[in-house]
């Protein structure tokens, strides 16, 4: 069952606030003991120059060139990067962040769609809901170099998974923002089988402009959707924790709650101009670690994909 804004409806019905493709499943979650499981920040497939590229809009100049050629082939790239088996083992399910749907600055693609489709998954995009003609106010000048989706651009943004296993109670979640109203932030949860457990799974993109406080908001309401204290699940995404305190509360947080990540404080999950931080995350609970890693290199995006591979305690 689907659960969001309009309530509840049979999957995989479409409703206005998730998009979803279904195809076959290639496995039986129930037949499995061990998956990998993915988060990557993909930034619309644009490519990993974030604060280049920005300093080079306020110069008058839009770059990359050739918008959706560039994003083609960067979903391709990170198609073959998740199925090759070479960067990192090949995925099972991967959550996306800043999934553009239709936008500009993504050349019109639907990154979600696109990449599922070249992965043979099936994926649903949760759309941010961005307002129309609202302009952003000022923010932190650090965090002023991202491109802004235009006024009136009918695409959105949005948080997807992409799944080769079937993707069950699927949940919109709304969270708390006030930092930059014309940027909602959102999440999403969903369940798979896995062996004759359910593994409850949580995909988050939290607002960066927030200070510690705002941020821990965030994160407590997507803890709501963890449902009994004992179920296997995983909270994963991009949390952006751009500051060793961020870090160090966010961690605080997710463990308080009987989360656990094998991530070291400070693992480079993002990067530009030569700096590097501990933005990605993957917590879990009720699982065991088989390996992890952060696939690097991977130009697609200004992140790199973070992932775990986990298996069933008993």
């Amino acid at each position: 069952m689907i659960t969001g804004k309009s309530g509840r409806v049979p999957f995989p019905e479409d409703s206005a606030d998730i998009e979803f493709g279904q195809i076959e499943p290639r496995s039986s979650g129930a037949l499995r003991s061990q998956l990998v499981i993915a988060s990557y920040n993909i930034r619309y497939g644009v490519g990993q120059f974030l604060i280049s590229t920005g300093l080079l809009r306020r110069a008058g100049f839009n770059l990359p060139r050739r918008r959706p050629e560039i994003v083609r082939a960067n979903i391709q790239l990170a198609a073959n990067a998740f199925t090759a088996g070479l960067l990192l083992p090949p995925v099972d399910i991967l959550a996306l962040q800043e999934a553009d749907r239709g936008t500009a600055r993504a050349g019109g693609h639907h990154v979600a769609r696109e990449l599922a489709e070249a992965m043979s998954m099936s994926w649903l995009h949760v759309p941010a809901g961005i307002p129309r003609g609202q302009l952003p106010k000022p923010r932190q000048w650090w965090l002023d170099f991202e491109e802004q989706i235009e006024l009136f651009d009918q695409g959105d943004t949005g948080v997807a998974l992409l799944s080769a296993l079937q993707l069950e109670e699927v949940t919109r979640i709304d969270l708390p923002w006030e930092e930059c109203p014309w940027r909602p932030r959102l999440a999403v949860g969903a369940t798979v089988q896995l062996g004759s457990q359910s593994l409850r799974i949580l995909n988050s993109h939290i607002d960066p402009h927030s200070g510690p406080g705002g941020q821990i908001e965030q994160l407590e309401a997507v803890l709501q959707h963890l449902r009994l204290p004992d179920e296997p699940a995983v909270v994963l995404g991009d949390f952006n924790t751009l500051s060793n305190r961020k870090c160090i509360e966010t961690r605080r947080l997710l463990e308080s709650r009987g989360l656990t990540t094998p991530f070291p404080t400070g693992t480079a999950t993002w990067r530009g101009a030569g700096i590097r931080l501990h933005a990605d995350w993957i917590f879990m609970r009720g699982v065991k670690v088989v390996r992890w890693g952060v696939a690097r290199p991977l130009a697609v995006s200004d992140h790199w994909p973070i992932w775990l591979e986990l298996g069933l305690l008993s």
